[in-house]
């Protein structure tokens, strides 16, 4: 019996193809949200957890970073891996002149790159914003005050 690795690896990385796109769809979705929570955070939400303390704000605030750092590292590599997956195919269909095929491939392509590169920069505007935010919060509390 002849086992084909390569037959087994193209159909393993065109099963990949729907699942990234589902993902990248949901992380966006998600990143929307965050966003949006963030400016609630910002914007009086921060002010109500003072009462937590320094301690309680500090693991709030860790958690909330790490999920816009997530968003920001997980977004543009699933873009990427959307950008590549159907490029195989696209360019084996060039081989054989089949242009719609091809252009079909390119257009998911660049989709994928464009959508997951906002959700990175989403999740980096977004932890930038709340790392800011968070330090000012800890200041008031080391310092004594809770005026947020």
């Amino acid at each position: 019996m002849i086992f084909d690795l390569g037959a087994v690896l193209h159909v393993a990385v065109d099963l990949l193809q729907w699942p990234v796109i589902a993902a990248l769809l949901l992380l966006g979705i998600a990143s929307v949200l965050d966003a949006g929570m963030a400016l609630g955070e910002r914007f009086g939400g921060i002010g109500k957890m003072l009462p937590l303390g320094a301690g309680g704000v500090n693991r709030i605030a860790s958690q909330r970073i790490a999920r816009s750092d997530l968003f920001a590292r997980v977004g543009p590599t699933l873009g990427l891996m959307g950008t590549l997956i159907p490029l195989g195919p696209g360019i084996a269909a060039l081989g054989q002149g089949d242009f719609l095929t091809l252009s079909d491939a390119i257009t998911t392509a660049f989709d994928t790159t464009v959508i997951g590169l906002v959700i990175g920069l989403l999740g980096y505007l977004i932890g930038r914003f709340r790392r800011s935010a968070y330090d000012d919060a800890l200041t008031l509390l080391e310092n004594g005050t809770t005026d947020a």
